[in-house]
């Protein structure tokens, strides 16, 4: 997935696009896996120490890697756990 992920960030960089990841690893081993595998967006932790809530949590998350695609009004264009079709979503959304 981090292939994929890098080329849209690379193919989309002069576009209204981002990625931002969410991961539920402690925080050293996600700090090891951006490292290692040379993500270049933002990911937030899922429940930081102290948190109440996680973010998989109040977005309904029920799986590891789900995708949600929102375009510029917020509203949720795509979810679930294709990345060919999320991008297919995101290249829509950018023609218009």
């Amino acid at each position: 997935m981090y292939p994929h992920e890098r080329s849209l960030v690379e193919e989309l960089k002069e576009e209204p696009f981002v990625i931002i990841g969410v991961n539920s690893d402690d925080l050293e081993d996600a700090k090891k896996a951006v490292e290692e595998n040379d993500l270049t967006w933002r990911s937030f932790q899922n429940q930081p120490k102290d948190a109440k809530q996680s973010i998989s949590g109040t977005w309904a998350v029920q799986g590891w890697p789900t995708i949600v695609v929102l375009d510029r009004e917020m509203k949720i264009r795509y979810r679930g756990h294709d990345g060919e079709a999320a991008t297919k979503i995101v290249r829509e959304l950018l023609e218009r």
